[in-house]
């Protein structure tokens, strides 16, 4: 067991991809999970739950839209009634597709770090707060700027929280992946490809080519960070949005 003591961790967007990867490390950390996804992938949340209980730690499903606050709300109320008291909330849910994506990413994660804050304070106890960046935070993508925009809200949401719950024990830090192997990068592949007509993972190749680490990050690369940030080692950390992405951009 690394990092993590006992608690209770809310995930969103955990059913698949760094989510899942997410929940199963910080199960590994000792952590009990309530796995929180969109009403659709509800097969899904269920497969994490399974994941979470087969390495010994409890888990509950709860199903919503990030970009709802009421949903946020009844998501929370719903995982601690099931678990006990929450200790931290990862806003890992994300979406490239422009159409919901400013809901999404933006208004779903200010909505989830202001319910997860007022949870903790109707408890009485500190907690943390851990948001999902990416490196276009730091340097967009061409092509992405809808999506680029959103993660740089992202953080300044990570600042601005830090500063207004340090009163209440609450630290807000984030992780910024950078290339990793799930869908969300075969849409990018899929679209700088068109615009270029070129072949099919072949965008992907570029970007592979400048990561000094020599491959593309995997779902459990990022889950390592999320365990050092939900662990007490983190404890006198926030604010901070943390690259890990095998050294292609450096802060």
């Amino acid at each position: 067991m690394t990092g993590s003591t006992a608690g209770v961790a809310l995930i969103t967007g955990a059913g698949r991809g760094i989510g899942r990867a997410i929940a199963e490390r910080l199960a590994e950390d000792g952590q009990d999970i309530i796995v929180a996804d969109i009403p659709g992938a509800r097969e899904n949340i269920d497969a994490v739950v399974a994941a979470v209980e087969q390495r010994g730690r409890r888990a509950v499903g709860v199903a919503g839209d990030v970009s709802n606050p009421e949903d946020v709300e009844r998501m929370i109320k719903e995982g601690t009634e099931a678990l006990g008291d929450m200790t931290m909330f990862v806003a890992n849910a994300g979406i490239a597709q422009v159409d919901e994506i400013l809901d999404v990413n933006i208004k779903g994660v200010f909505y989830s770090y202001q319910l997860a804050a007022k949870r903790f304070i109707e408890q009485g106890t500190s907690g943390k707060i851990i948001g999902a960046a990416s490196i276009v935070a730091f340097r967009p993508f061409p092509i992405l700027a809808s999506y680029s925009a959103t993660k740089w809200a992202v953080r300044g949401l990570i600042q601005a929280a830090a500063m207004e719950f340090a009163k209440h024990n609450i630290t807000v830090n984030a992780y910024a992946p950078g290339v990793v192997g799930t869908a969300m990068w075969d849409l990018i592949d899929e679209r700088l490809t068109a615009r270029d007509g070129t072949p099919r993972g072949s965008a992907l190749q570029v970007q592979v080519d400048n990561i000094l680490a020599g491959r593309v990050s995997e779902p459990a690369d990022v889950a390592k960070l999320v365990s050092y940030l939900a662990g007490p080692d983190s404890d006198h950390m926030t604010g901070q949005t943390v690259l890990i992405d095998g050294g292609i951009n450096f802060s």
